[in-house]
């Protein structure tokens, strides 16, 4: 009898399953942000569909369950357009290679990812995952199962470099097998089957590095990525950090450049005539200067982040088309995205032009203008709620109570 019995014991304890959430939501704030204009619209109501906006009014149609989320400023899902989500290297690049196996990798990972949502962060271009295989693929597609919380992710897998031009450095050539942070490749027939083998592997976009201290693949290697990557519609982000490099990048295709931080005006100007992308990364910059104490130290590290500031104030002034990336590599940092965001204010990119970037430039770099990026009707319902008003304080943006993801609430601090 106990045996017949127990089973019918262990259904009934089971709880009751969560209620679907409503199919009809009306978000109300105190403040919707229009990024396309930089613009306020008051005590309005974000109506939602499933995962779908429908619009924008003044009243809700009958048939929607209101949510008022108070004195907030309403705005669309932040993008990060340069993240690093498998990198978590607080003891050492080549510590993480060496200690972490692939598993703690993705588990790490799957931290950063959620650190990273919470954060505002509904969507990010992760720009290498930092010789953790392809676990990158693996975590993008957890995350789209829903198996855990994260932004949603399109990955560029393993990167491709020079050979002996990307971490680690300094290792003994005994070590054969020491595990490496990119794809290393030499001549052109090396450089297209990485980007075949990547994106088979699954990746949605191709990370290449152009250069190092110094150029380092050749004008023909990049070419041969380039092509291979737009053959197969994936689209292909440079790091590059010299003239030479970031020459040879633009020359050869590129979509997007990525740092440039010593580019000088010819280099820029370059860009600009290609209409290549700048993701300028100023964030790790910014935050290095303000850990170091008062001193020559700090000066001379002030002066190199004027340089970059000045940089991205050219580059705006030319018209070149400017996307917004924090580029973490460590735990502490993953989820501080924000801080890119009030570094580029500090560049002299106005607060409605870093929104901007990090909305519907963003969304039109990685091709999906078209589904993210701004609160418009048929667009995914990837909502961000923050204390304040970011139009006239970027530091706002540290302040998220609400997030939406993909028509679920994911966060909610705001007033019920």
């Amino acid at each position: 009898a106990l045996a017949v019995l127990a089973p019918h014991a262990a259904l009934a304890a089971q709880p009751e399953p969560a209620p679907a959430p409503p199919a009809h939501v009306a978000l109300k704030a105190d403040r919707v942000l229009d990024v396309a204009h930089g613009a306020i619209r008051n005590q309005a109501f974000v109506l939602i569909e499933g995962n779908k906006i429908v619009g924008i009014v003044d009243t809700p149609a009958p048939g929607y369950v209101v949510r008022d989320l108070g004195d907030v400023t309403l705005l669309p899902g932040l993008i990060d357009a340069h993240t690093h989500l498998m990198a978590s290297a607080d003891d050492g690049y080549e510590h993480m290679l060496l200690t972490m196996s692939q598993a703690r990798r993705a588990l790490e990972g799957a931290g950063n990812a959620r650190r990273t949502l919470m954060a505002g962060f509904t969507t990010v271009r992760d720009v290498e995952n930092e010789g953790s295989g392809y676990a990158d693929v693996d975590l993008r597609d957890a995350i789209e199962a829903g198996v855990v919380e994260g932004p949603r992710m399109r990955v560029a897998t393993r990167a491709i470099a020079a050979v002996g031009q990307y971490f680690p450095f300094g290792i003994s050539p005994d070590l054969v097998d020491f595990p490496q942070g990119a794809q290393m490749v030499s001549g052109v027939d090396e450089a297209r089957r990485a980007v075949r083998e990547q994106i088979g592997h699954g990746a949605d976009l191709i990370k290449v590095y152009a250069d190092w201290s110094f150029p380092t693949l050749e004008p023909e290697e990049l070419r041969a990525i380039v092509e291979e990557a737009h053959k197969e519609g994936r689209r292909v982000a440079a790091h590059a950090t010299t003239p030479q490099g970031i020459a040879n990048a633009v020359k050869a295709g590129v979509d997007s450049i990525e740092h440039a931080f010593n580019a000088d005006k010819a280099s820029l100007q370059l860009m600009r005539e290609h209409n290549t992308w700048f993701v300028p990364t100023l964030g790790p910059f910014a935050n290095g200067v303000a850990r170091l104490p008062p001193g020559e130290e700090r000066t001379k590290a002030q002066q190199r982040l004027d340089g970059l500031y000045a940089n991205l104030r050219y580059a705006k002034q030319l018209g070149i088309r400017i996307g917004a990336g924090y580029d973490p590599g460590e735990r502490a940092l993953h989820g501080t995205n924000a801080r890119e965001l009030i570094a580029m204010g500090a560049a002299g990119l106005t607060n409605a032009e870093v929104l901007r970037a990090a909305t519907l430039s963003n969304a039109t770099l990685m091709g999906m203008d078209d589904r993210i990026g701004s609160i418009e009707a048929g667009k995914l319902a990837d909502l961000v709620a923050v204390r304040g008003n970011p139009l006239d304080d970027l530091h706002a943006l540290q302040q998220v109570v609400f997030v939406m993801k993909d028509g679920t609430i994911v966060r909610d601090d705001a007033r019920h």
